[in-house]
């Protein structure tokens, strides 16, 4: 299922030309383990399991990267100023993973896609990058079956010691009625 899946997402983003254009830009930077994740990939799933058309991204555009050596703040600064010229309609969020980790309190990230195993929901733990020319490649490090099923549903650490967080998220971004379809879990109390 996670081919059919992957091959879906490509579908997608290669059908809405806003978001083709934004996966190239950020290809451009030639960052290492550069991705663009989060509600840039899951909301254009959730719009088409809506039966709705391509829409510009409603929230910021999340890049995630990984580099140990380029770990400091000013960095990122410095790319999103670079894609602010590129897209300056765009709120650009770029966060190298390296440092990530001390923010959120969670154990040292590998990689940009072990970073969004941390993440709150399993729906949002998602990216897409364009490699060469034309190909798309997908992360997905919890799987992509709440995604595609319509549930939005806690990562392990906010079912437990972060469940506020996750709860806060679900009030205020209130997709529920942005994606009538969604079906939110709230995780027992333990």
């Amino acid at each position: 299922m996670r081919d059919v899946h992957h091959m879906q997402i490509s579908a997608i983003l290669r059908g809405d030309s806003i978001r083709w254009h934004l996966l190239g830009l950020v290809a451009g930077l030639g960052l290492p383990d550069c991705w663009i994740a989060a509600g840039f990939v899951r909301n254009a799933v959730w719009d088409a399991l809506h039966n709705r058309a391509p829409r510009p991204p409603l929230c910021d555009v999340d890049v995630i990267w990984f580099d140990p050596d380029r770990s400091q703040e000013w960095h990122d600064r410095s790319l999103e100023d670079a894609l602010r010229v590129a897209a300056p309609s765009i709120d650009w969020s770029v966060k190298n993973q390296a440092r990530m980790h001390t923010r959120n309190n969670d154990p040292p990230y590998q990689s940009a896609t072990d970073a969004m195993r941390y993440w709150p929901e399993t729906a949002t733990a998602v990216a897409a990058r364009r490699s060469g020319r034309d190909q798309i490649e997908i992360a997905s490090p919890l799987g992509l079956d709440d995604l595609f099923n319509l549930v939005l549903r806690p990562t392990q650490r906010f079912i437990t010691e972060k469940l506020a967080i996750y709860d806060e998220r679900i009030s205020s971004k209130d997709w529920t009625t942005e994606w009538p379809l969604l079906a939110c879990t709230k995780p027992l109390a333990k």
